[in-house]
């Protein structure tokens, strides 16, 4: 089973902000490993280098908790999957053109969704409402 995750779940798995007591529960009690892109790779890495600069974590934790992310996918915690960036891109399309002007979703909300889609991944894990709205209406259970 595939279960994609989008940068909030691994923000909140690395940098402890409000939901991640949740998560490490939920992981817990799951064995599945979280499946990402190298779209997500980025996002997250520049995610924990702008809370540092924001002051939102110390001095040198963006780089702590990137290599923490490191050993979890070193260890297969996290297994990186590499999609077309095309297709990829032409599956956001089709998710925007059908979802955005109702629902309003963000361009890289789209492209998790969609690279999701393409890895056929049956859930999806994030925080994001809106997101899960736009998982959902694809077909992405979304276990938390």
């Amino acid at each position: 089973m595939v279960t994609s995750a989008d940068t909030s779940i691994l923000f909140s798995l690395y940098a402890n902000d409000a939901h991640t007591s949740r998560l490490l529960a939920w992981l817990a009690a799951h064995s599945t490993a979280i499946t990402v892109t190298p779209l997500t790779e980025f996002e997250l890495h520049n995610a924990l280098r702008f809370a540092e600069f924001r002051g939102a974590l110390a001095a040198g934790e963006a780089i702590t908790f990137w290599r923490q992310f490191e050993e979890d996918r070193d260890s297969g915690r996290i297994v990186r999957r590499v999609c077309n960036l095309a297709t990829v891109l032409d599956e956001a399309t089709r998710l925007s053109a059908a979802h955005t002007i109702a629902h309003g979703h963000r361009s890289f909300d789209i492209l998790h969704v969609a690279a999701a889609r393409v890895m056929d991944a049956e859930q999806f894990l994030t925080f994001d409402e809106n997101q899960q709205q736009l998982a959902a209406a694809e077909g992405l259970a979304l276990p938390l």
